[in-house]
């Protein structure tokens, strides 16, 4: 029987998550994206340069970290430590970190100190405080940073700042990211004005605003402040391609302040943007992410190796906010009775199947919804913090912020055959990494004892 207008199902509308995005550019190049959102009466501004960790300039480790430093000693208007001030007494929070392609500055403040925020950030990136006591002082805060960090902490630097020094070859992607302490020290003033004047240009950079604001207003403070800076001619993009691996690296460290030991294995990512590249997210989601991943079933809850799993793609961040080769790292800690051999053995158990046999549906669906719930918590995270990362990633690595409301759909086009295939190429032996970090041997009993 045909179908009538009587007997016919209604449609029924499936909720679509969509950021609202307004991208343009000032005359000297910063990109501008503008998201409202007014369920809270807050706003955040966020500024994203691109230089960071792996492409800062050779025989200058850490100089990219250090520089963020630098950036809370002080600008033309704004004396040392102002800019904090600022900010918190306006009943605002703030941050900055170095990450591998970019550094970033954000602050979350009540909707109506956004012209305070714009200000004070322009003011920062049209002069900065470069002098000597301000180097030597963050010399010596960086220099502490990586000794309570890495040096004198058990595991540290394991596996995000290890890992990458062992499984790529490239001197941007493999060199010690945090930085050697003789080149922190060996940093001039001269270095430091260069690289201020070269990659915190407004040209090198990307704002955003989102939360409750009105985009006419913004955008007249945002030409007000921040059209004046001139731009700067920019270096050529580094090259920052790995070759294909073609064989299994396995390595191992003596960590001395260690107690149990560690593993880690670590995989060369697809392509960002690829078909391959979705899958792979969605990988991540099948291997490790949850208590009903396939590895924490392994090895956790059937062999007792370890008590939990850990890692992802990008653990500098999400599998978002990069742009250049990447890897999908997995981590845990075991027993001095567990060998790493026992443990990657069931590794390659769980690997094999997704080489050899597509997943069902109801795995590829599950994996989806996890997928969909993890990028919703990272648009929401810190008041609006999410999606500016997001929304400047994109503007400054695709010229694009509105890739932010396409990510789902790409996900969605992800197939059984395509997750079999991506399994085969991107988590094969030859592409992998195996790092093993060991105590140190009990010293021998004295003789006599």
């Amino acid at each position: 029987m045909p179908a009538t207008a009587a007997n016919k199902s209604p449609k029924t509308s499936v909720a679509q998550f969509h950021v609202p995005v307004e991208y343009y550019k000032l005359p000297n190049g910063l990109r501008v994206i503008l998201s409202q959102d007014h369920t809270a009466p807050t706003v955040t501004v966020a500024v994203y340069y691109r230089i960071g960790f792996r492409i800062e300039p050779k025989s200058r480790t850490g100089f990219a970290h250090l520089f963020e430093h630098m950036m809370f000693q002080g600008s033309r208007n704004l004396g040392k430590m102002k800019f904090i001030k600022l900010v918190q007494q306006n009943g605002g929070i703030l941050n900055g970190s170095t990450r591998f392609d970019f550094t970033n500055y954000f602050e979350v403040l009540p909707s109506n100190k956004l012209q305070t925020a714009l200000w004070a950030e322009s003011d920062r990136m049209s002069g900065l405080a470069i002098n000597d006591d301000n180097l030597k002082n963050q010399q010596g805060v960086v220099s502490n940073e990586v000794k309570v960090n890495v040096i004198n902490q058990p595991y540290g630097g394991f596996p995000w700042l290890d890992m990458p020094q062992y499984a790529n070859t490239n001197w941007y992607n493999a060199h010690n990211f945090y930085g050697d302490l003789k080149d922190i020290n060996a940093a001039t003033l001269q270095d430091v004005q260069d690289f201020f004047k070269t990659y915190y240009a407004p040209n090198n950079a990307a704002l955003a605003v989102v939360g409750d604001f009105d985009a006419a207003e913004a955008k007249a403070w945002i030409a007000k402040y921040f059209g004046p800076i001139k731009p700067e001619k920019q270096p050529a993009p580094v090259d920052l391609t790995e070759p294909r691996q073609e064989k299994e690296k396995k390595v191992s460290k003596v960590d001395p302040l260690a107690k149990r030991p560690a593993l880690a294995f670590a995989y060369h990512m697809p392509p960002r943007n690829t078909p391959e590249y979705y899958a792979m997210g969605l990988l991540d989601q099948i291997l490790i992410e949850g208590e009903d991943s396939l590895l924490y079933q392994e090895l956790v809850k059937k062999h007792g190796y370890t008590g939990n799993v850990g890692g992802g793609i990008n653990m500098l961040g999400n599998m978002f906010n990069y742009n250049g080769p990447m890897l999908f790292t997995v981590d845990l800690f075991h027993d001095n009775n567990t060998k790493p051999e026992e443990i990657m053995a069931a590794v390659d158990g769980v690997m094999e199947q997704l080489r050899t046999k597509p997943v069902d549906q109801k795995t590829l669906d599950r994996a989806l919804v996890k997928m969909r719930s993890d990028l919703y918590d990272q648009i929401d995270q810190f008041s609006g913090f999410g999606k500016a990362d997001l929304l400047c990633s994109f503007a400054l690595f695709d010229d694009n912020p509105a890739r932010i409301n396409t990510l789902e759909e790409q996900f969605q086009k992800v197939t059984p055959a395509l997750l079999m295939k991506t399994a085969q190429e991107y988590l094969r032996p030859t592409n992998r990494t195996i790092l093993s970090v060991e105590v140190k041997p009990a010293a021998p009993a004295a003789a006599g004892n």
